[in-house]
């Protein structure tokens, strides 16, 4: 008790409160450019935090990272670019609300549940770090295969409307997921003897042009059209709240929970989290056919799930030192340099710092509400500017961005080959969405393949002789199942 006293006394002071204030509203500001990622927001944090101390250089970075992945969620409802990747999942589906004139009810959602699933996180993390923890590094090569391919499974998924089509951006993502020197044998793939391609496809300069770059290009290519058939006002977020929280908790509560429980995995992250809750939702929904079309329900599970992901990242950092993802592993760095070694001891000898962590994890959470509106009222003026003006300066916040992933000119150069690769393929109605999965999640699946062969000597059984590997095998096989019945079923009834 005398700790969490001590912790009280170590956040509420005026130094902490303006450091988490003032890294929140930069949070905000990043997150919302376009191609400008809760990660990067983080990194150009860290020099700042050397001149702190501990607990408000730990709140900044705590407070930036959850403020960045909403505030994506603005320019992806708005303009349909997302700010960050966490974003990405749903962007269509909070767009098409906006051109149908629900922008308001879109980015009530936002607000509403990433708060609510940052919270979740957050008592999920206070609660069960010690025991969450343990269960996540029970984990092997096994166990992450499987879950890989899980997340490629919902690739299916996002890309129902036409599966074939969804295959084939799937498959482009995977293509670009093998390009460099990432691989068991350290072999160059694909990089025609270009040294910038031994590293690999950057990810970010490749997502900006996926989305970002080929929505310009598709609005220059019209003509710069004016806004007339998008809702201008963004009126009352706060106006359906109860009706939201009445009619989906459900989804609210399996987005929570599928967040946190991907969250403490190290290496997925809200990223992951997001795209296989919005996939989730739409698979159970009653009302699957109005996904793609403007849907609160996807919006509702996939911010509750990337926020509360955010959140339990935290758990394998601060119990055993082992990053969630790759905002913790920038701020496992931060605390090494301030004395505060992550691992089961920092419980023990520093327990007022970990619950002054997370009393900073409460209050950003509670923050992003009124922060989030105040930036939402700033972000209709994106609305009324018109879009010749507007996509020339987009086009150089993306060109910032995908320079600034590696402060060389080859991220310009990756950003507009994969705008001309979005470009053409919505032209063709190929969906965007599962190619990003099969770019973050092929490295995945390819490293922990080769690891999980090299160990049992090519034994292919070595897949299914763990229990947890064993349960995840089965699980994938039923999906596929489902898919497959589902897909045979709907052809019978239309050949009666």
């Amino acid at each position: 008790m005398d700790a969490m006293f001590q912790a009280f006394g170590l956040v509420f002071t005026w130094q902490v409160l303006t450091t988490v204030t003032a890294a929140a509203l930069f949070g905000l500001l990043v997150g919302a450019v376009p191609g400008l990622t809760a990660t990067m927001a983080t990194a150009l944090l860290v020099p700042l935090t050397f001149f702190m101390d501990p607990i408000p250089a730990v709140g900044a970075m705590v407070t930036c990272a959850a403020m960045a992945i909403f505030a994506g969620d603005i320019p992806g409802t708005l303009l349909r670019m997302p700010g960050t990747p966490a974003s990405a999942a749903y962007t269509s589906e909070a767009y098409a609300m906006t051109r149908k004139g629900e922008a308001e009810r879109a980015l009530g959602a936002c607000v509403l549940f990433s708060a609510l699933g940052g919270l979740f996180g957050t008592l999920v993390l206070i609660f069960a770090a010690p025991a969450l923890a343990e269960f996540a590094l029970s984990f092997s090569s096994q166990e992450y295969f499987w879950m890989a391919m899980l997340g490629l499974t919902c690739a299916t998924f996002i890309g129902s409307a036409s599966p074939v089509k969804g295959m084939v951006s799937l498959l482009i993502g995977l293509l670009v997921a093998t390009v460099g020197l990432n691989n068991a044998s350290g072999v160059p793939r694909f990089t025609f003897g270009s040294t910038d391609l031994m590293a690999g496809i950057d990810f970010i300069p490749a997502m900006i042009g996926l989305f970002a770059v080929s929505e310009v290009m598709r609005t220059m290519a019209a003509g710069a059209p004016s806004w007339d058939n998008v809702q201008v006002k963004v009126g009352n977020i706060f106006r359906d709240w109860g009706g939201m929280l009445a009619h989906y908790w459900r989804q609210q509560i399996r987005g929570n929970v599928t967040g946190t429980a991907i969250g403490i995995l190290p290496g997925a992250g809200a990223d992951v989290a997001a795209y296989v809750s919005y996939a989730i939702s739409r698979r159970f929904s009653r009302t699957p056919e109005k996904y793609g079309r403007g849907h609160v329900e996807g919006l509702v599970e996939a911010t509750s799930s990337n926020n509360a992901a955010l959140s339990s990242a935290w758990v394998p950092a601060l119990v055993f030192g082992i990053p969630g993802d790759t905002i913790t592993a920038i701020v496992i760095g931060v605390l090494y340099v301030k004395g505060l070694n992550p691992g089961p001891t920092l419980f023990l000898f520093n327990p007022q710092t970990i619950y002054a962590v997370f009393l900073i994890f409460i209050l950003a959470n509670l923050l992003m509400i009124p922060l989030g509106w105040m930036v939402i009222k700033l972000a209709r003026g994106l609305l009324r500017t018109p879009r010749s003006i507007l996509m020339p300066i987009i086009l150089v916040f993306c060109i910032v961005g995908a320079f600034a992933s590696n402060n060389a000119a080859y991220g310009i150069v990756v950003m507009l080959v994969f705008g001309l690769l979005g470009f053409f393929m919505e032209e063709n109605d190929i969906p965007i969405a599962p190619c990003i999965l099969g770019i973050v999640i092929g490295p995945i699946l390819e490293h922990n393949f080769i690891t999980t062969m090299i160990k049992s000597d090519g034994s292919l059984l070595t897949f299914v002789n763990r229990p947890i590997a064993a349960v995840l095998a089965v699980a994938l096989a039923l999906i596929w199942a489902s898919v497959l019945y589902s897909t045979f079923r709907k052809r019978q009834e239309a050949s009666t």
